[in-house]
């Protein structure tokens, strides 16, 4: 079967199981695609199973505007063969906090270059490509992986700026990555309850 025959099967089988009242609770809060069937993530997760990694096809579903083809795309990329300008490029194109955080925890944790990109997004001006980096690097803290002083520095000062940002997605996910952060010793914690309490914050 050909990518574009598979792309078309997908998509009828969502047609299946549209969801209305998530689909319509989703564009009450500001969430807008050209399609949106209303999927579970759970219904979503497998299929993805079913279908397995697949490059072109993830290639392909990521191109449509339909919210269920985004999340499966980053669903069944290979991250082996992802590369980083093609991240670069979908975090660019991510329309909603909800496809920001599956990106992150389906897709970029798993890449080798995972960190670097992460604090690359975390100095975009824009929201979506901060989410995917604090929620990477939350992952990244969850599997105790170390950063050096330099780069420690520059986290919890971001993460601080995100703390205080008026975006509400963008405030959750920089209060979770320096929660993970925090619990990776005495001594991350310490980082934290300095940083926030010198901005009369208390996050732990």
């Amino acid at each position: 079967m050909t990518t574009e025959e598979q792309l078309k099967n997908i998509k009828q089988s969502f047609r299946l199981i549209m969801d209305g009242a998530i689909a319509q609770s989703m564009r009450d809060k500001g969430v807008n695609y050209h399609l949106n069937w209303g999927a579970s993530v759970l219904f979503l997760k497998n299929k993805a199973d079913e279908i397995g990694l697949d490059y072109d096809l993830a290639i392909a579903l990521w191109k449509e505007n339909i919210r269920e083809c985004k999340i499966l795309a980053t669903m069944i990329m290979p991250p082996e063969k992802m590369l980083p300008e093609v991240l670069d490029l979908w975090v660019e194109q991510i329309p909603s906090v909800e496809i920001a955080e599956q990106l992150a925890f389906n897709l970029m944790q798993k890449l080798p270059f995972s960190g670097s990109k992460a604090f690359l997004y975390l100095s975009n001006s824009a929201v979506f490509p901060q989410i995917v980096g604090y929620h990477t690097l939350s992952r990244l803290f969850m599997q105790r992986v170390e950063l050096n002083e330099r780069a420690i520095n520059e986290f919890v000062d971001q993460a601080i700026a995100a703390l205080l940002s008026n975006h509400v997605s963008l405030s959750k996910s920089a209060k979770q990555a320096l929660i993970r952060f925090s619990e990776m010793s005495l001594m991350h914690k310490r980082l934290v309850l300095s940083a926030t309490s010198r901005v009369g914050v208390s996050i732990l």
